[in-house]
């Protein structure tokens, strides 16, 4: 797929809009209450998460929730968003979310994708990303260049796992979000995705079925995603040294 870098139409700049997807249940935080709406320093994750996406250059955000959900109600957010159903899937939720958006969204305007369970993500990285990819005909994501030797496991026969082989760690990332990516060329990669039947990670692995490249734009490492419990623990420290009032 072959783009130009003139994307923008002749009659306006292109804004950017924020998806949170956030209709996943967080199986692996042995919690009956859904990750996102687990406290940090007084109110949800999930509200955290959509104040760090409370800027300026946001034209607006919309957040995927699962049709039933109880909590949703609970959030007290400083900025009006625009609530969509979430489905089973990251990508059907983000799908609806672009279905959404373009009703008032033009195809070259920026989507940026953020994980609810971020909530420690810098304001600045996010003005980076956007800054450096302005100009860019596909987009990017935060990521981080991994730093640690990396191993391949295997399970043993004893239930312990092994290390089948050590990996080279030249040219790997962490793929963090947000990730940003024309409207037009995201809502193209998920809606293949779906109609092949396939299953993507993130938004940068539907975006690379296309033949296209993301650009990775290194971000901060305390742009962690809370997946168990312990990393509650861990985003707290980050936010704290932030506010070191609260």
């Amino acid at each position: 797929m072959k783009l130009s870098n003139n994307t923008n139409n002749t009659n306006n700049t292109p804004n950017y809009w924020a998806i949170v997807p956030a209709a996943g249940i967080g199986s692996r935080m042995d919690n009956s209450c859904p990750k996102q709406y687990l406290h940090l320093q007084g109110k949800p994750i999930l509200q955290h998460t959509l104040e760090r996406l409370n800027l300026p250059s946001i034209k607006g955000i919309v957040v995927s929730v699962a049709k039933d959900d109880p909590y949703w109600e609970t959030l007290t957010l400083p900025m009006s968003v625009i609530r969509v159903n979430g489905g089973k899937e990251r990508y059907h939720s983000v799908l609806n979310g672009l279905q959404a958006l373009r009703k008032q969204a033009q195809p070259h305007d920026w989507v940026l994708v953020h994980d609810a369970a971020r909530p420690c993500v810098q304001q600045t990285d996010i003005e980076k990303l956007m800054t450096q990819l302005a100009e860019h005909p596909v987009g990017g994501l935060l990521a981080l260049p991994v730093r640690d030797t990396m191993k391949r496991a295997i399970n043993a026969d004893n239930h312990l796992v092994e290390v089948s082989e050590t990996v080279n760690r030249e040219g790997l990332w962490h793929a963090l979000t947000p990730q940003m990516f024309r409207l037009d060329i995201l809502f193209k990669a998920l809606e293949g995705v779906l109609s092949r039947g396939e299953l993507v990670t993130d938004e940068a692995q539907a975006i690379e079925k296309l033949g296209l490249h993301p650009v990775l734009i290194e971000g901060h490492p305390d742009n962690i995603k809370i997946t168990y419990s312990q990393d509650l623990k861990l985003a707290e420290l980050y936010l704290a040294s932030r506010n070191p009032k609260l």
